[in-house]
């Protein structure tokens, strides 16, 4: 009576056991396009656009530049992947972004309305591009299905304060929710004839000078969460338990879309373990901060008061993993975009395949 559930579960176990790629299916040389989605972790100017026009988004077709000032302080993790890589870039991220507005809307006065989403902006402004051709007759999107890859790196602002840590989710709705909407993201790709995805999970969001205890650089409010409170440790363990659970549904929920259920034939799907990547950082600094001062993995480079205001930048940048008190460092970033083209190329220790 219970054996298809049993038979199910053998065979999930085999599918997540079985994730190495095959040699032919990942090789970085293959991808010419990457197409990235998600908040400002990723973003290079997207959002300034809206700022900067009231609101409105970019046209259909629009030329996005290089971000030489990102969330990082400098360029961010997928313009370096497209320098290491050779890959043209098509970046649809917006700062501050959340995967749906259904689910956590949260509200940005510089535009009179909640930050741009995937669902409701990023998705449908790629799919508008994919099928967009120049006033010359060109295509703007010129990947194809065989040398293009889809990553999709989001969650920050999902989980944090305004959203799930706060309480402030949309009634009724539950991180099942916000995983559903990732993986309904690679849905809608796949329909639009994408055939490779990198998904990066949750970063160590505990970490975070934001959302860090005491004893790891924990601050007691920010700019980005000014109305902290005083339990900074219960917000930190709140955070670890929520980034944890995540990042398990993840590491379950692709072999069994990808391989047992086989939502999407012919997909190749990898999972970027980022989480033990900027964690191994943490523990292991000396092996991937190179500045000329100590390593610092509790500091940030943008020293600001809780208002935002009186900022000073700390020397010696690449010797800190954290810009600002919610994103990582220039250097970190150049580290996730180094192993990420090692998760395109099949050898990265950081990441699983399926399909």
């Amino acid at each position: 009576m219970h054996f298809p559930s049993s038979l199910l579960l053998l065979n999930l176990a085999f599918a997540i056991g079985d994730a190495r790629p095959p040699q032919s299916a990942w090789q970085a040389k293959n991808f010419k396009t990457l197409v990235t989605f998600g908040d400002s972790y990723t973003d290079e100017n997207r959002l300034g656009y809206f700022i900067n026009h009231n609101g409105s988004a970019p046209p259909v077709g629009w030329e996005q530049g290089v971000g030489y000032k990102t969330a990082t302080g400098g360029r961010s993790w997928p313009r370096y992947a497209s320098i290491y890589s050779g890959a043209t870039l098509y970046n649809y991220a917006v700062s501050g972004a959340v995967c749906s507005n259904q689910v956590t809307p949260r509200y940005f006065s510089a535009i009179k309305a909640p930050f741009p989403d995937i669902r409701g902006y990023e998705l449908p402004a790629f799919i508008a591009d994919s099928k967009y051709r120049n006033p010359n007759g060109t295509a703007f999107f010129t990947g194809k299905p065989r040398d293009t890859v889809y990553a999709i790196w989001i969650g920050t602002n999902d989980l944090g304060n305004d959203a799930f840590l706060t309480d402030s989710q949309v009634k009724g709705k539950t991180l099942k929710d916000y995983v559903d909407c990732v993986y309904q993201t690679v849905g809608k790709l796949y329909e639009n004839g994408g055939r490779y995805f990198v998904l990066l999970n949750l970063a160590p969001l505990q970490l975070l000078p934001q959302y860090a205890t005491p004893e790891n650089g924990g601050l007691p409010k920010t700019k980005f969460f000014p109305n902290k409170g005083s339990n900074i440790t219960e917000i930190s363990y709140r955070m670890y338990e929520t980034v944890t659970t995540v990042n398990e549904i993840f590491a379950y929920r692709t072999p069994f879309e990808a391989s047992l259920n086989e939502t999407w034939p012919g997909i190749k799907i990898a999972d970027f373990d980022v989480n033990s990547l900027i964690t191994d950082m943490w523990s292991n600094p000396k092996n991937y901060l190179n500045g000329t001062a100590p390593p610092n993995v509790t500091g940030i480079i943008d020293q600001c008061d809780a208002q935002g205001n009186n900022c000073v930048e700390a020397a010696s940048k690449d010797s800190y993993l954290w810009y600002d008190e919610l994103h990582p460092s220039e250097q970190a970033d150049r580290i996730i975009a180094r192993e990420f083209v090692g998760v395109l190329g099949g050898i990265s220790k950081w990441a699983k395949y399926w399909g």
